[in-house]
């Protein structure tokens, strides 16, 4: 039986890690441990868990492995925490809010001797597997370039919260749409032009709500990309991942979350959507689950991690600058 622990339920996804732990036979939900008792408390009735107050006392017990689903910012002292602690690490995205707080993440991880894993759920997707697998046999020809979405409902709370989040929209979702990229194609990033704003809620937070991002990666793949919090309340979902791949030999749309029913319903009052398809957040847990007993990485590294950081955060210095940027990678 693996140990797990759970460490914040700031961020909406630890709901989704906690009921993927529950479901896998082979997991004990052992503890929790928030920096927000009340928060903390009912997390652990809801996931039968016990609540831990104290931090050091959460880490003294015999967890093999913990998630952070914390705010962004606080990524670091967490994990660093883990880290001494000899617990395999699951984190949220993005990784950290700077370049240098997401190297020190890798650096205490590997001193320690812990695997790191971030919590990129997409590369789950079967229709993103499928996807990859089809751009790697050759089929497409020669990339010329890509065009990404990546819209969502603003999440409210924290998120608006620079100190806390790091950024808006940009920082919470293009780090998504660059993991599958890098990973997909087996290409880095080398340059980003990024001009964004707050623009669909009028100014009434201060981080940004949507980024419009050009980039080029490896082989001058161009890439153009949407990020923005522009979905309304009663959008079915919180948002979308599309991608369209342009090659010498053809193209290829994706839509990733397209395993589902249109439900018309009169308790809602709006259209939801009922997924029929594969849990990514638990196919993820699971990957998590087996680095753990493998002792190894989880699939998405801390390093990946980075290089997702690094372009969003050089995305931003874009738009602050009003020029394109060069992309400069850290060495770990």
């Amino acid at each position: 039986m693996v140990k797990i622990g759970i460490m914040s339920f700031a961020h909406l996804h630890a709901y989704s890690y906690a009921q993927c732990l529950n479901e896998l036979p082979e997991v004990e939900f052992t503890a929790i441990w928030d920096d927000s008792p009340d928060r903390g408390k009912e997390a652990s009735k809801k996931f039968n868990s016990k609540y831990v107050a104290d931090i050091d006392k959460f880490l003294s017990l015999p967890l093999e492995g913990v998630i952070i689903p914390s705010e962004n910012a606080k990524h670091k002292y967490l994990a660093e925490k883990a880290a001494v602690a000899g617990k395999w690490i699951l984190c949220e995205k993005p990784l950290a809010t700077t370049i240098e707080d997401a190297t020190s993440i890798i650096q205490a991880c590997k001193k320690a001797g812990v695997g790191l894993g971030i919590a990129f759920p997409c590369r789950f997707i079967p229709s993103i597997v499928k996807a990859k697998e089809y751009i790697q046999s050759g089929k497409l020809g020669t990339l010329l370039s890509i065009s990404c979405t990546n819209n969502g409902t603003y999440p409210g709370g924290w998120f608006a919260e620079k100190e806390l989040s790091g950024g808006g929209a940009v920082m919470d979702h293009t780090v998504h749409v660059v993991d599958l990229l890098r990973w997909m194609l087996g290409k880095e990033f080398n340059d980003v032009y990024c001009e964004l704003g707050n623009q669909v809620h009028k100014g009434k937070f201060d981080v940004d709500d949507m980024g419009c991002l050009q980039m080029e990666m490896d082989g001058g793949i161009q890439i153009s990309h949407i990020a923005s919090w522009s979905r309304p309340k009663s959008f079915p979902t919180w948002g979308d991942v599309t991608m369209e791949f342009i090659g010498t030999e053809g193209v290829l749309y994706l839509d990733a979350f397209n395993q589902k029913l249109n439900v018309y319903s009169d308790f809602a009052m709006k259209t939801e959507w009922s997924f029929w398809g594969d849990n990514s957040d638990l196919i993820m847990i699971q990957d998590f689950v087996k680095s753990i007993q493998e002792k190894r990485d989880p699939l998405a590294t801390g390093l990946d991690g980075l290089r997702a950081v690094e372009v969003t955060i050089f995305a931003y210095e874009s738009a602050k600058i009003g020029k394109k940027v060069k992309i400069k990678k850290s060495r770990i």
